[in-house]
Order: C-alpha cells, then structure tokens, then sequence
C-alpha cells in the first residue's frame, strides 16, 4: 500500500513540474513563443541592407488594433522576401510581452514569417543624427502634438541610418513599390511623409533632420511630417503638377502621383467606408492611405456589410479578416495609435 502511495505521489509530482514546466515556456516567449530561427535575428541584421519595411507605433500602446495588423500583414503579403519590421514604445528592451497582454493581433503577427517586433528607443535611434541635440533638451510633456512629432523625427531617423520603405499603420498596400528612392505626393505640389523610401544614408533625410530641428514647431500640425517634406522637395527642386498619371523624377529620386496612395484626397475618406455598387480598381495605386486621423467619426469595418474598406481587408490582410474582423473582435476600428497620422 505505501509502495503505491509513493508511486501515485511521484506521478502528481511529475505532472505538477511539466505543467510548470510549460507555464514558465509561456510566460517567457515572445509574443506567442516566435520560432528559434525567427526570435534569433538581430535588428541590425534584419535592417542591414536597406530592404525593410519598416512600421512605428510612438505611444505606449500595446495592443495593435485590426487596421494596423491590416497594414503591417498586408505589407509583408506584398514583400514575402523583404522584413517587416514593426517599432512600439511600449515594448521593453527585453522585447517580452506584458504579461497582462491578451492581444490576438500579436499571436497574427508574430505567426507571419517576415514580420519583427522591437523595442523603440528614440533616444539611441536619434543618436548620431541632427535630431539627437533637439531630442535630449526638448520637454516632451509639454509639446503639443508630441506622439506625432516624434513619429515624425523617428521615421527620419531610421530610414537615414538604413534606408528602406516607411509606411504609416493605415496604410494597406496592395502591390510593390518598383522605386527604391520616392517621396509620395498627397497633392499636386504637396508631400506626404506617410509613405516613402530611400538607400541608406541619403542627403534628402540628413537635410530634412537639419530642417526639423531649424524650423521645429510642435503647434503646427504637419510641421514636421508633410510640411517638412514639402518645404525640402521645394528646396531640392523646381516642383511642377503632373502630367496625367505620370510620377515626376529629379536626379535620383521620384515625386510619386497622388493616385499612387491617395486615390481618395482627405477630404474624401469616408469613400472607404461606403458600399459601392462595384468597387475601385484601384490600378494605379501601390497602397492606400485610409485616412485614419480624419476619422474622428470611429467609423468601423463591421462583419455583415459589404464596404470598400471591408473588401480591402478581406483581399488583402486576410488573416486579419479572419481573426479579428470574422472572429472574436468583431470589427475593425479606426483607431490607429495616435504615433501615427
């Protein structure tokens, strides 16, 4: 009898340290346990050679909403070879999750291959920059609009050190950008600093840090994003309207047309949110800005009605789609964190 105590005693102490075993496996993964191969490549590896998308989010959120898991699978749907690399504040620089955190948008993303998550630390990453002077005096509570001027700073930032393609979290893509160095138009004669691309160490950014810094204003809106861009091209070039729906180049670099990303103007936005009897092409775009800071409205992707912007999601984040439009979410809100315009 005391033989079989013992042995039933050992087989719960067994069981008991491989449930600890487990949960200690769980509570140390990174988001949702990423596999060896992936958790083991180093940031500078993976920036390296100037291939990256890269992504921000500057506040301390930590759980993506279904536009910006939208925006990020759509972009490593469209670059399967390419990484896609995904900053968040509110990361620690042990890149582990909070262990309060039940996002779903975390387990989608880390389960796509070419997709990174990292620790933003504007502080190192403006290091060596023009913006490091500025970044170590200012006072950041008392900046108006500080979590998008510090997206604005940081997107600089990093596509100077390692050139690539930055894209805003409301941005869908839909195919390949074919330019390696582009500033998108918003309008004729009018830069976005929502999407665009350059190789490393291009003189257009180092100037553009300079003149954030010069001309730095956190009560403009745009001061240092689009104004910023625009003021630049200007500086860089004569600026002309286009021509049908031809791009502009000058020397190295091309002013891409607005129907690239902004088929639908900002004053047009709500046109995703509408039912159209037979949706856009959309032919001449690369990606799509949603417009997501004019929708002050918290206008929503809802499961059930056939939208532009659900039929976007569906085709082109069908993960996203599935598991937090179809599943337990339920919709898809406007609400991009407020590091991104």
């Amino acid at each position: 009898m005391l033989k079989e105590l013992q042995l039933f005693l050992l087989a719960v102490l067994l069981l008991s340290c491989g449930f600890l075993y487990q949960l200690a496996l769980k509570s140390s993964c990174l988001f949702s346990c990423l596999p060896p191969n992936k958790s083991q490549q180093g940031l500078g590896a993976l920036l390296g050679k100037g291939r990256s998308i890269v992504f921000l989010e500057t506040s301390e959120r930590m759980e993506p909403p279904p536009l910006v898991s939208c925006a990020v699978e759509s972009a490593a749907k469209v670059y399967p070879e390419q990484p896609v690399v995904f900053f968040m504040k509110g990361l620690s620089h042990s890149m582990q999750m909070p262990p309060d955190s039940t996002s779903p948008a975390f387990s989608l993303l880390s389960a796509i291959d070419n997709v990174f998550l990292f620790p933003l630390d504007m502080k190192r990453l403006f290091e060596d920059t023009p913006l490091f002077s500025w970044y170590a005096q200012v006072n950041t509570s008392a900046q108006r609009n500080w979590l998008h001027v510090s997206s604005d700073g940081s997107r600089l930032a990093i596509i100077w050190k390692h050139g690539g393609l930055y894209v805003d979290t409301d941005v869908t893509s839909i195919r390949p950008i074919p330019e390696e160095n582009f500033l998108a138009a918003q309008a004729s004669q009018y830069a976005s600093n929502g999407v665009f691309a350059f190789l490393p160490h291009h003189t257009f950014l180092w100037e553009c840090m300079e003149n954030f810094v010069e001309h730095y204003n956190s009560h403009i809106w745009g001061n240092q994003g689009p104004n910023l861009m625009t003021r630049m091209l200007r500086l860089w070039c004569k600026l002309e309207d286009f021509q049908g729906l031809s791009d502009l180049r000058y020397s190295n670099s091309y002013f891409l047309h607005p129907q690239r990303f902004y088929p639908f103007s900002y004053p047009e936005w709500r046109h995703y949110y509408e039912v159209w009897d037979t949706d856009p092409s959309f032919n001449d775009s690369y990606a799509l800005h949603l417009w997501n800071y004019m929708n002050q409205e918290g206008r929503d992707v809802v499961r059930g009605i056939n939208m532009l912007a659900k039929n976007l999601c569906h085709m082109h984040c069908p993960r996203t789609y599935r598991d937090l439009v179809q599943g337990p979410v339920g919709l898809v809100t406007g609400q991009v964190g407020p590091g991104n315009k």
